[in-house]
């Protein structure tokens, strides 16, 4: 089921009276602004998607809280639109037709390669600038524009973590196993010729799963016989990740885990429990080293909201940041998605949850124009239920 929508009512009769004698207060002159977002909050793949809903609903909040967001000479009030295209590139495209006939020019998702691909010529056709969580290069590179990367991707995280284990845990070898989906195979792809990049020996990289496998033991039998120094599970999603590192473990596999995705302590917890310790993926944008009071108090807001604090909304929570600065920095893209294009290039801002830390766009190297998200690329170890950071990148 999808999350809840946030909707922020507008006094009729304070409109009435902003409209009729002018500025009279700032009450008066507030607006809403609505942010949408489409992507998945159901099925194996749910906690990516709740956790960009999450990020999203807990900064509005607090910002509303504080008295709305001022852009020009308008102060608004954020109102999170949500639509859960459980997976389907189908229900993706008809939730970015959902948000174009409520006149939203900016949307945040969706969380996999079919979803984002799919709902491209929908964002172009009716002027919506969106953030995928989502690597095909194609989405980011000329004549493609509306489409900017939301985190940072597995080609290029994937050699950082490669050139990590090779240089401080000895790797040599290493296998690939993925789900038989595009994004996955894209994603093993990337880290394959990474990882002979590098002078690493890949010993397995054919070997494909069902997503709605649940006996992993038959697929990672002839892996684990290779016994590599590392395995890489290639785009595998929160749900399936702890079967598929129980499976590896119980078969007895001792060499080191990771994947290029974003997990949830949580659920590695509670599916694989100590079979996950040492398991190495890209974590959320943040370290307790490097964050700022406003993170931790993001972080202490969201635990307080929802109960839970899911490490993948370090990173989650910077889309809806980055669209707000970047309508600040220029008012007239509220309106108009090519007025925001025009601002990318030369955007700037403080970043209020890294310390010394600066909101810009990149992608030069990967896109040939700049349509990513400059977040930091921090990579985690999981052990005893939470995760630890490994080592802190980031992107041109």
């Amino acid at each position: 089921m999808g999350m809840p929508t946030i909707r922020v009512a507008l006094c009729a009769a304070l409109a009435g009276l902003a409209f009729a004698a002018g500025p009279l207060s700032a009450q008066a002159q507030e607006k809403e602004l609505k942010i949408g977002f489409v992507g998945v909050t159901s099925g194996p793949a749910a906690a990516w998607g709740i956790s960009n809903v999450r990020s999203m609903q807990t900064r509005a909040d607090w910002l509303n809280e504080k008295g709305g967001v001022k852009i020009g000479d308008t102060t608004y009030k954020i109102t999170i639109v949500t639509f859960d295209d459980q997976k389907d590139p189908r229900r993706a495209i008809a939730g970015m037709e959902k948000m174009a006939q409520e006149g939203i020019r900016y949307v945040v998702g969706p969380n996999v390669d079919d979803g984002a691909a799919a709902v491209r010529p929908v964002a172009e056709s009716k002027g919506i600038i969106y953030i995928p969580y989502s690597f095909p290069k194609e989405l980011y590179t000329p004549p493609a524009s509306n489409a900017i990367l939301g985190m940072v991707a597995s080609y290029q995280s994937a050699p950082a973590i490669y050139k990590y284990l090779k240089e401080n845990k000895g790797v040599k070898t290493v296998a690939f196993v993925a789900a038989n989906e595009s994004d996955p195979l894209s994603q093993r792809d990337a880290g394959v010729a990474a990882a002979k990049a590098l002078g690493l020996e890949v010993v397995a990289q054919n070997d494909t799963y069902q997503n709605d496998t649940r006996d992993f033991t038959p697929v990672l039998t002839p892996i684990v016989k290779l016994r590599p120094d590392l395995l890489v599970l290639s785009g595998v999603s929160p749900g399936n990740a702890p079967l598929l590192i129980r499976a590896a473990r119980e078969l007895g596999y001792q060499g080191i885990i990771s994947t290029e995705t974003a997990h949830d302590a949580k659920v590695l917890q509670e599916g694989a429990g100590d079979l996950a310790n040492g398991f190495i993926s890209v974590g959320g944008a943040s370290t307790p080293e490097i964050r700022t009071p406003e993170m931790e108090e993001f972080i202490e807001r969201y635990i307080k909201k929802y109960g839970e604090y899911n490490d993948e909304s370090n990173t989650k929570v910077y889309a809806l940041e980055y669209i707000l600065e970047t309508l600040k920095a220029n008012p007239k893209a509220i309106d108009d998605v090519e007025e925001f294009k025009k601002t990318i290039d030369t955007f700037s801002a403080p970043n209020p949850f890294v310390k010394d830390g600066t909101l810009k766009y990149v992608g030069m190297t990967s896109f040939g124009q700049k349509r990513q998200l400059s977040v930091p690329m921090v990579v985690v170890e999981y052990w005893n239920g939470e995760f630890r950071t490994l080592f802190v990148g980031e992107v041109d």
